[in-house]
């Protein structure tokens, strides 16, 4: 993750624990760091996975409560995936569509101008719009490309049985 990103989101961290009169906690800043050096979406298994890999270890409820406090600063979001809850960094990439396969439950970002615009334009009764996460669901090429062919398979052992039962 670029630098200037890690800084900005410490420095929210910074200005939110010296207003709340919090402290400066080495685990918080791990775990931020943590976070904004994953790529994608993660769990909170492989989030401290990561900090174990990286010679610091916290607690589960070190990590639930700073993930908690992230969620709240707007600078993690969370998902609630086929495969169970994931978060993501989200400071730069507050507003994306995901694609997810509804076989394999691979998760593709996508970006489209136009998706944003609509949102963006879209005019919303006694609600002020933060950010927005679109979820599509479907089936990725590699498994539909698997599916055709047990399809085909299957209609070729289909006409051999067929064959073989009227030469019977």
């Amino acid at each position: 993750m670029k630098e200037n990103v890690k800084n900005a989101v410490r420095q929210i961290l910074d200005n939110y624990l010296e207003t709340n009169k919090c402290r400066k906690t080495p685990e918080r800043y791990a775990i931020l760091n943590a976070i904004y050096d994953m790529k994608g979406h993660f769990s909170l298994e492989q989030l401290g996975e990561n900090l174990i890999k990286g010679n610091f270890r916290v607690s589960r409820a070190t990590l639930y409560n700073a993930i908690h406090l992230f969620l709240e600063l707007r600078l993690v979001t969370r998902h609630n995936l086929m495969d169970g809850t994931k978060y993501e960094a989200c400071y730069e990439n507050c507003n994306h569509c995901h694609q997810i396969c509804t076989v394999c439950g691979k998760i593709t970002e996508i970006t489209d101008p136009e998706i944003s615009r609509v949102i963006e334009n879209m005019k919303l009764k006694r609600f002020r719009r933060d950010s927005y996460s679109l979820y599509l669901y479907g089936i990725c090429s590699t498994c539909q490309a698997k599916i055709t062919r047990r399809k085909a398979t299957d209609i070729k052992d289909n006409k051999k049985k067929i064959v073989k039962n009227e030469y019977r």
